[in-house]
């Protein structure tokens, strides 16, 4: 089981994102517990994820939020996948972040 928390402004837009990654792990057969914070519920939050991903609204913060989740992998979701919410693409990134 992979845990992945998404972060936003304020957790609303990635929901879309959450539902089309989990429906892509479904399809794969991947095991995951993907959900969606704003970036002022990190450090409430950080101790569940595996890996956090961030939206382009809040990258500016990547390394305030690398300091309140010690230990857990940060990045950005790229911006075309963000913007086409492509589920499956930003899975695959997730995923592949775990390996490391």
């Amino acid at each position: 089981m992979i845990n992945i928390m998404l972060c936003c402004a304020s957790g609303m837009s990635t929901s879309l994102l959450v539902e089309k990654m989990k429906k892509a792990a479904a399809e794969e057969g991947v095991e995951v517990n993907i959900w969606a914070v704003g970036a002022n519920e990190v450090k409430a939050n950080a101790t569940k994820a595996d890996i956090i991903l961030l939206g382009p609204q809040v990258r500016y913060a990547q390394k305030k939020i690398e300091s309140e989740a010690p230990g857990v992998p940060v990045a950005n979701i790229g911006m075309r996948e963000y913007g086409m919410m492509n589920g499956k693409a930003v899975l695959a990134q997730a995923i592949e972040l775990c390996k490391k």
